[in-house]
């Protein structure tokens, strides 16, 4: 007995335990009279719209009957496109990715279907639903992976910005792959992809990559800016345009490659750079987005520059920073990383200041959300702080407190796979084990163990594909 036997056998069973004539189950089902008569008898197919009002008629759950739709008319029969794209959007609705997945994997082959199933992956990937937009997405990109074609490198870059999360490695993983695609997007596309390429780099504190990669970007957007404003470019396809206004772009490129001269200890060219962003007076445009970015570079050089400043040494501008940040609370959590990372590095007091900020500590180890700072980016910061919180504390003899901030520290970083942190907090816990209590020293421990295991988890998945 095949399955269109076996739902028509069901609607039949309906007609019998209901008493219902046809006419009644067109008016149950809101169906005409006539389909339901053609359905009944095997001459139409189904819509998902007409199965899921007969589902609800038969009191059942919302996809009950999809296997055997997908059986029936995505399998034994030849289908057409408007039955595969109703039966993706309706399993992706209802989180069933099971049945999604095995819809793709029918007909990820089909070379007709590469542009359809693309354009349902990048609806869904508007829409949120990002599992069933990466199986799209991957499916389209295996079928094309011989070919030098735009759609493979946009199907490598929405799997890259998917794959992002508070794993390190994994965002490594993902930045690594889709970095050789980057350069065949469009050429406008290439300035967001390219841009999120170095912050995933930056993030991972991959400095070398980030010069890399902002070499490029700085060029491209230099090209696109200029040209378009001076009316010479001829490639740029008409209504296309980045996410951001195109200076955007330049100026950038100007702050990641501050971040990099600041990784380097070079806070001269650092503070060039910051300069460099701040004075956008070239920039031409005056709409409302362009007003909205400028500001935004103008406050972060403000922050920076004072940042750069006091990783200098210049200690003097401390209590201006102070100020600064109390009333920009959005920049508190990055300025105490630099206020703790100069206090260290010139063995500087700053008992004070950790008293005054005692409250936000207590709230960034809640990880409560700090105004534009995304969660990822809080956590990454909350790691920089506590270790230096923590180097600060065992230096000064105050084992409790630097104990409990190198516990958190080494706990954030395990979490996400933070592996040049985690070695850093071994080192210090290590530096001090004649000073850790016989608590401190279970918990780091158990912290350790559990950092080896994943790590053995992650061998595994690295050679078993």
């Amino acid at each position: 007995m095949n399955h269109a036997t076996t739902i028509r056998i069901e609607l039949e069973n309906l007609m019998i335990k209901n008493g219902y004539s046809m006419a009644q189950l067109a008016r149950s089902t809101h169906l005409n009279p006539g389909t339901v008569s053609a359905i009944l008898s095997g001459n139409r197919t189904l819509s998902m719209d007409e199965l899921d009002r007969i589902t609800s008629v038969m009191e059942l759950p919302k996809g009950h009957f999809y296997e055997r739709y997908f059986e029936e008319y995505l399998v034994d029969l030849k289908p057409n496109w408007t039955r595969i794209s109703s039966i993706l959007y309706h399993s992706v609705e209802l989180d069933n990715l099971d049945l999604f997945e095995k819809v793709v994997t029918r007909f990820k082959d089909k070379i007709n279907y590469a542009s359809s199933l693309f354009e349902i992956a990048e609806d869904l990937f508007e829409n949120g639903k990002m599992e069933g937009a990466a199986l799209l997405y991957r499916a389209v990109a295996e079928n094309e992976k011989n070919q030098y074609s735009e759609r493979l490198a946009k199907c490598q870059y929405r799997i890259f910005l998917i794959k992002q999360g508070d794993n390190q490695q994994q965002n490594y993983q993902a930045a690594s792959q889709f970095e050789p695609f980057a350069e065949r997007l469009n050429e406008l596309d290439q300035l967001d992809a390219l841009k999120d390429l170095a912050n995933t780099y930056r993030s991972l504190r991959r400095w070398y990559k980030v010069e890399e990669i902002v070499i490029k970007l700085k060029n491209k957007a230099h090209y696109q800016y200029h040209h378009k404003r001076d009316g010479k470019c001829i490639n740029l396809e008409p209504l296309k345009s980045p996410k951001r206004p195109l200076f955007f772009y330049l100026a950038y490129s100007s702050l990641l490659m501050a971040g990099v001269f600041e990784a380097r200890g070079d806070y001269t060219n650092a503070l060039q750079c910051t300069y460099a962003y701040a004075d956008l007076s070239w920039v031409k445009e005056d709409d409302e987005q362009t007003l909205h970015w400028k500001n935004l570079f103008r406050e972060w050089a403000v922050a920076n520059t004072y940042g750069n400043k006091l990783l200098s040494g210049d200690f003097e501008i401390l209590p201006e920073y102070l100020d600064y940040i109390q009333n920009n609370e959005d920049e508190i959590l990055p300025a105490l990383v630099n206020i703790m990372e100069a206090a260290n590095r010139f063995n500087q007091n700053v008992d004070p200041i950790l008293h005054k900020f005692e409250t936000e500590l207590n709230r960034f180890i809640s990880k409560t959300a700090v105004g534009m700072y995304t969660e990822y980016l809080i956590v990454e910061y909350m790691i920089y702080l506590f270790y230096e919180i923590a180097d600060y504390y065992l230096n000064h003899n105050i084992y409790s407190k630097g104990y409990d901030f190198l516990v958190s520290c080494l706990e954030k970083s395990a979490s996400t796979n933070n592996k040049s942190y985690i070695i850093m907090c071994v080192g210090l816990f290590e530096s001090f084990r004649d000073k850790a209590s016989s608590e401190i020293i279970a918990i780091y421990q158990r912290i350790i163990k559990g950092v080896r295991k994943n790590e053995k988890g992650n061998r595994f998945t690295l050679f078993g594909g």
